[in-house]
């Protein structure tokens, strides 16, 4: 009789336990092997995760159902990633492992079939590189030191102006890490950015084999791409914060591009930094990373300030001749902006149109108006499930909410008074864009925002078509602030700036100095000058008097000052556990008994909970708490502890989550 070995299991349940299941030594399996085990009355697929002694009797233990061996063995440089980020954002390894996988992967449903490659482009044929250019000496200077790092972890933050070939300095490595046989992992931070990229780097390695991986992908195409990683059959790897939780036997080089962005922060399930993550993954991997942004998170500033990571700059625009714009402010103050742009804007655009050059005007908001409300009685249109008003969105004649979705059409009168005057107020792209086409009634305008990028390709197409200089006017949200040339744009506007200053968040002023110099980059990338107008009451801020200097390094250290005053990240470590329920008080309910849960060292500090600035949202009332420490450790140490006792104390009907290192808090 064969002899019978003991398997520790990570199963996609809500448990922080491995499962144990016999195997006999007749069926081979061991650590990274995929496995199908009975679990209650059903079957599951599950990851080895371990061999070793059962946590029972074995009389009491199911034997495996069969090893899966259909897609390879998941490496021990992967499962040390699980552990770490189960262990860090304070999740069962079991739920962290399944969210790591393609669903195709942990289903028992048969993986796709396709013919493999012939070759797995190991040889000379898939390192052919082309460019254009040659590096300018800050890129080559660049590219040399982190050329010499390559094969041993380092972490570099690669702080180029925009326009300044941040790209090209990315090229160029890879292709050294493919002429030594190995494989690059390149991150960004939105689905929009991906196919710019990789037309980018489908351009430069004509022959490599790119596995792209996103969540918007369809279901076969990402389980391809993913295999295609697993077996080390492509050679770059690119795509979202999902992609670094993909196997690669020969990882050579990790690159983020945006690293600042807040789109790498997973907000549900496993809410994982897809930044830090992809610097421990590097560690692990003993290859250099390389965070790349014109204008880096605090928390990455101050790393390279403290010397844990080499910082390297791009200071001018890799065009020749192109500088960066005209930073300026537009005092409304003083200037009567009519219907939302004030008269120097208007002039602006129309400089242009007569010169055959695009403008763009940014404005950070979606839909028609943001309220429509009754002037005789004060009624606002409101969502029924969210702390949150209505927005009235013009091309469907619809009101709908950007918190949970909901939409209703729009009434003909008041619901309070029966007033039939109902007004929009505030402004957003589908307004503005309104009032653009009435002001200029020559210009093609292109509005691009989530709603006009639905279909999909659509927003891919839109910006091809803006780059042959289809289009004098865009009117555009966040989706053009980042990563795209136009050759022919040359002014930026900016509207509504204002707004985010006077949020409640401490990170708002670094968000809103990131969003408008990536948005202003866009402007004068060729040999024409650009020119960025910000519509502002508060020029003399001294956010919008960093803009104007393009001094960034100035505007960290005066956000460092204050948050070190503070007691803000990254001088505290944090972390907020979050519940939601029906009623706002078994909410907070829970979360002061889950505050004297354990007792709480003094090196952590736990506040009093406190409702959400939006408190209810898709219907259910939400409060949270935040922890802070300054040390990392203490604060791990107290979660780990903590997280433990909090299952049993949930009352019915309440769900909560805990956030390591959190970033939003509305």
């Amino acid at each position: 009789m064969p002899a019978m070995r003991v398997l520790r299991v990570a199963l996609d349940v809500p448990v922080a336990k491995l499962f144990d299941y016999l195997i006999d030594d007749a069926m081979p399996a061991g650590p990274g092997d995929r496995v199908v085990v009975p679990f209650g009355a059903r079957e599951r697929v599950g990851v080895v995760i371990d061999v070793g002694d059962a946590t029972v009797a074995t009389s009491r233990l199911k034997p495996v159902t069969r090893v899966l061996a259909d897609a390879p063995k998941l490496p021990a440089d992967w499962l040390e990633q699980m552990r770490f980020l189960a262990s860090y954002y304070q999740r069962p390894l079991g739920e962290t492992v399944a969210a790591a996988l393609p669903p195709r992967l942990r289903s028992l449903k048969p993986l796709p079939k396709r013919k493999q490659p012939a070759d797995n482009s190991e040889g000379g044929a898939a390192h052919r590189f082309v460019t254009g250019h040659a590096p300018n000496p800050a890129q080559a200077q660049a590219i040399g030191r982190i050329s010499a790092a390559l094969g041993a972890f380092r972490t570099f933050l690669l702080h180029g102006i925009t326009g300044s070939g941040k790209t090209e300095v990315y090229l160029r490595l890879i292709a050294e890490v493919l002429a030594t046989g190995r494989q690059a992992l390149a991150l960004v931070p939105e689905i929009g950015l991906t196919p710019q990229l990789e037309a980018r780097f489908r351009e430069a390695f004509p022959e490599a084999r790119i596995a792209v991986l996103h969540s918007a992908l369809e279901d076969t195409a990402r389980t391809h791409a993913w295999l295609d990683a697993a077996r080390g059959d492509a050679q770059i790897v690119l795509g979202t914060r999902l992609a670094v939780l993909t196997p690669l036997p020969r990882l050579g080089l990790v690159v983020v591009d945006e690293e600042h962005d807040a789109s790498f922060k997973q907000q549900e399930g496993l809410r994982y930094s897809g930044r830090d993550a992809a610097v421990q993954r590097a560690k692990l991997a003993g290859c250099p990373i390389v965070l790349g942004t014109a204008t880096p998170s605090l928390e990455t500033w101050f790393n390279c300030r403290a010397g844990r990571y080499e910082l390297l700059a791009l200071p001018e625009r890799a065009v020749p001749g192109a500088k960066l714009p005209i930073v300026r402010t537009v005092d409304l103050r003083t200037e009567s902006a009519e219907h939302g742009l004030a008269k120097p804007v208007l002039d602006a655009i129309r400089a242009r149109m007569a010169r055959g050059e695009q403008s763009l005007v940014f404005i950070n908001r979606r839909g028609y108006a943001p309220v429509l409300s009754c002037e005789a009685c004060g009624w606002a249109a409101g969502c029924a499930r969210c702390s949150a008003h209505l927005v009235l969105h013009s091309t469907d004649r619809r009101l709908r909410c950007h918190h949970c979705g909901a939409e209703q059409a729009i009434p003909r009168a008041c619901p309070t008074c029966g007033n039939v005057d109902l007004r929009p107020l505030g402004r957003g792209t589908q307004r503005i864009e309104e009032t653009l086409a009435g002001l200029f009634p020559e210009a093609r305008i292109v509005r691009i925002d989530r709603d006009s990028a639905r279909r999909r390709g659509a927003l891919a197409r839109t910006l091809e078509g803006i780059g042959r200089g289809e289009g004098d006017i865009l009117v555009g949200t966040q989706l053009l602030a980042k990563g795209h040339d136009f050759p022919n744009l040359t002014l930026v506007s900016v509207l509504n700036a204002d707004s985010a200053l006077l949020s409640t968040d401490y990170r708002s002023a670094e968000r809103l100095f990131a969003t408008l110099a990536q948005v202003g980059g866009r402007s004068g990338r060729r040999e024409q000058p650009g020119e960025v107008l910000v519509q502002t009451r508060y020029p003399g801020h001294p956010m919008f008097q960093a803009l104007v200097r393009h001094d960034y390094a100035g505007f960290a250290e005066s956000q460092l000052a204050e948050r070190e005053s503070a007691g803000f990240p990254p001088f505290v470590h944090e972390a907020a556990l979050r519940a939601e329920a029906a009623k706002l008080e078994s909410a907070m309910a829970f979360l002061r008994t889950a505050a004297r849960l354990i007792e709480v060292p003094a090196s952590v500090q736990v506040y009093d909970p406190v409702p959400h600035v939006i408190t209810r949202r898709a219907g259910m009332e939400r409060a949270q708490l935040v922890l802070q420490s300054a040390s990392r450790p203490a604060l791990q140490e107290f979660l780990r502890e903590w997280s433990a006792a909090l299952p049993a104390s949930a009352a019915r009907g309440v769900r909560w989550h805990l956030d390591v290192d959190p970033i939003e808090f509305d």
